[in-house]
């Protein structure tokens, strides 16, 4: 890992949707809670000027997060902009020229990624590559293959410890307490295993549909938007093994040994659905087959995980608006008490979103002469409102050189692996009535390592 700090900041597509809503909003709070002191040099194709950009940047700020008022006033001190065509090279040669004396930027291509070969040969001809970052937007690709090409264009301009791959995902903080929690609790290592868990449960449930964005998602659908990469991320945080050393590679190490242990996924351990009204969206394509629902069947072929079933399922137009694992623990072989026991009683819960929670389920005696009990849930609840916004967590990692939340382009692959055999409708989907949990044929894929468990959000509304 180089562990120099960047000295100045670039992010192209300067006034864009996620400049807009994401980066600055990120770069006030940088400034705000970490003393950012960079230049920030803005590139777009606009006809704008800097008046322009920085009224953009108030606009942002306004509609998301609010202004602080030092802080936007560093902000506005420190931007700057060059205005100009992409595949122009003078672009870039006045991109230079606004670096100055900057010799460590950090570029981030907040732009489609057909764009990031002709923006990264122009970085590297102008001289803008030398010893520079790149922080790069999913998707990583569309398939194996294109996710490899889009790897090797990348490494003809920056080795890849330099080649930052965002994903948003990876900054929320309930996603890194996962592994925090497993890592630092003595008590959970020695039962997360084959030995005493029985199944994985991970649900991604959204309770809109997809709103105005029908054209994007009618182009990847619910396995691509957040299965391949957002969901594959929670699997390798609950299931790898520890860390070892105190490199940044350490974590992303155990990660690609897990993801690359996930046996490709077949068409039978598959499930997929859409909602009815989707074909009725703006923007979605008459008669699609797109999923709006997938449900998926993981098996890890490792001696942790062998034989130990991972269900994964993410959908729009569900009941609630709700992420959360399940990790079922296996019953004792005889039931001590001789009663008729459910699996409600043996669990850790480990919601992501609306809230942080933690739950374990157990069994308590109920009042009384008899040895009788009933399932509680011992719960640790902690709303969100204070955690650091994704963006800016890991652009302030990206500027320090902390790459261990950003995807490596093995974990790409070993994630494109996975969903490399059921990719292009090669099979069938079902429709589902909005506000249900998708088609009955995802009970069928859980069987009887099931059933599924829904998210309930009474206990933090």
């Amino acid at each position: 890992m180089n562990s120099f700090y960047s000295d100045a900041f670039v992010f192209l597509g300067a006034t864009g949707d996620l400049a807009y809503k994401q980066i600055f909003p990120a770069l006030q709070g940088l400034i705000r809670d970490e003393a950012f002191n960079l230049p920030i040099i803005g590139v777009a194709k606009a006809g704008w000027n800097l008046d322009q950009l920085k009224a953009r940047a108030k606009d942002s700020l306004e509609k998301h997060g609010g202004i602080n008022q030092p802080a936007f006033e560093k902000l506005l001190s420190l931007l700057r902009y060059v205005d100009g065509d992409y595949s122009d090279a003078s672009t870039f040669e006045q991109l230079r020229q606004e670096l100055g004396t900057s010799q460590r930027p950090l570029h981030y291509l907040a732009i489609p990624p057909s764009l990031f070969a002709t923006v990264a040969e122009h970085l590297a001809n102008s001289g803008c590559a030398t010893n520079a970052r790149v922080v790069v937007e999913k998707p990583f690709g569309r398939d194996l293959e294109s996710a490899k090409e889009l790897g090797e264009t990348l490494h003809k301009f920056f080795p890849e410890e330099n080649i930052f791959r965002i994903d948003h995902y990876l900054g929320k903080e309930p996603v890194q307490n996962i592994v925090y929690t497993r890592f630092a609790n003595p008590i959970f290592d020695p039962i997360w295993n084959r030995d005493h868990v029985r199944s994985i449960q991970i649900t991604m449930a959204e309770d809109f549909g997809v709103e105005d964005r029908g054209k994007f998602y009618d182009e990847v659908g619910a396995l691509l938007d957040v299965v391949q990469n957002h969901m594959m991320q929670v699997v390798a945080n609950l299931t790898m093994d520890p860390p070892t050393g105190q490199d940044h590679d350490a974590l992303r190490d155990r990660k690609s040994e897990l993801l690359r242990a996930i046996k490709p996924l077949t068409p039978d351990a598959v499930v997929r659905g859409q909602y009815d009204g989707y074909r009725s969206v703006v923007g979605v394509a008459p008669g699609t087959s797109v999923e709006t629902f997938v449900a998926i069947k993981l098996e890890i072929d490792s001696w942790r995980w062998a034989g130990v079933p991972i269900f994964v399922r993410a959908g729009k137009m569900l009941p609630v608006t709700c992420t959360e694992a399940l990790v079922e623990f296996k019953r004792p072989p005889k039931e001590t008490f001789g009663e008729l026991v459910s699996n409600g009683s043996a669990h850790m819960r480990i919601r992501l979103s609306p809230d942080m929670t933690i739950g374990l389920g157990v069994r308590v005696k109920t009042p009384g002469e008899r040895m009788v009990g009933r399932d509680v849930e011992l719960e640790m609840h902690r709303q969100s409102t204070t955690d650091m916004p994704p963006y800016e967590r890991l652009l302030g990692d990206a500027i320090r050189g902390n790459s261990e939340q950003f995807a490596r382009q093995d974990l790409i692959e070993a994630q494109w692996r996975i969903v490399e055999p059921i990719l292009g409708n090669v099979t069938p989907f079902y429709t589902y009535a909005p506000g249900t949990w998708g088609p009955v044929e995802a009970d069928q894929l859980i069987g009887n390592d099931g059933p599924w468990v829904n998210p309930q959000l009474h206990s933090v509304e």
